[in-house]
């Protein structure tokens, strides 16, 4: 069953297609087609009489009616899957589309790309795949909040792997800070799903101590809290000045002490007995005592 690293893993490439070739171009130096025209295709294959075959994600370069070249991205967080079920999957997108084809594998430990970096025997003779793999060396440690507000996918992959040294959260998280919120917010959770807990609670303790965005579950919760405690905190204030308006507009003369008592009440149901009582109290001490 694919893991939440898996799957958010795949709405990354997915939510930006153009990751993959970058990818390939600038991290493997694998040469592709020069084309704007980079979108996602259908990611099933059909290989009649066999039954359906799906990778995770299927990228195709150039138009429609003429493909220039096509990715094929898996994401592997173990040995599970047979290596010769990529060679399948490209095989079966070049007969779809009729043109040359790389398998990319994203892998988030270094023995699986270790795995699938091996030439894949497909038992087709003459054909071999070699997939193109990035493991956990090949990401690289993003400190520079500018090259992370760059390149913010590989920002929060970079998190994933290295997210142990703060000043890699922190580049993303300073990126972020100048990033639209809707996608400050997505790439952050990019970020926190993939990572373990060790670099998660590091994240937490980021957002709790600095003025970082709430992008988090932790922090929204945090946040959430700290917001319902600041209204409270807020109403109680507002029920304890109507008690002293009340006491004040009856002639009562306020010692400081009670003063003080009123204001530093939060407990709001208690404030409201106050105020009841202070409408008809004749003296101080009965606005306090309790009724018997």
């Amino acid at each position: 069953m694919p893991s939440i690293v898996h799957d958010t893993l795949v709405r990354l490439f997915h939510d930006r297609p153009q990751l993959a070739v970058e990818i390939l171009q600038d991290l493997m130096e694998v040469n592709l087609p020069a084309t704007p025209l980079v979108r996602v295709e259908s990611k099933t294959f059909n290989t009649r009489p066999s039954d359906d075959i799906e990778a995770d994600l299927v990228i195709v370069l150039g138009p429609p009616q003429a493909p220039a070249h096509v990715i094929i991205v898996e994401i592997q967080n173990d040995k599970s899957k047979d290596p010769r079920q990529l060679a399948r999957y490209a095989a079966a997108a070049w007969l779809l589309l009729g043109c040359d084809v790389t398998v990319l594998v994203i892998c988030t430990d270094r023995g699986t790309a270790t795995h699938y970096a091996r030439p894949i025997d497909s038992g087709l003779t003459g054909y071999r795949l070699h997939a193109r793999v990035v493991g956990p060396d090949d990401i690289p440690p993003i400190t520079d909040p500018h090259e992370a507000a760059a390149h913010l996918e590989l920002s929060a992959m970079s998190v994933m792997v290295h997210g142990r040294d703060r000043k890699v959260i922190e580049a993303l998280a300073t990126a972020l800070a100048e990033t639209p919120p809707g996608n400050a917010s997505k790439y952050y959770e990019y970020a926190y799903d993939m990572s373990g807990p060790e670099v998660r609670h590091l994240m937490e303790e980021i957002m709790k101590s600095t003025d970082w965005p709430v992008f988090t579950p932790f922090a929204r919760e945090h946040y959430g809290r700290g917001l319902e405690v600041g209204e409270a905190k807020g109403e109680a204030k507002g029920e304890a000045k109507s008690v002293l308006l009340v006491l004040g507009a009856r002639g009562f003369t306020i010692p400081d002490d009670t003063r003080d008592r009123i204001t530093a009440c939060t407990d709001l149901d208690q404030l409201e007995r106050w105020l009841t009582r202070a409408t008809t109290a004749r003296t101080l001490e009965d606005v306090f005592n309790e009724p018997g």
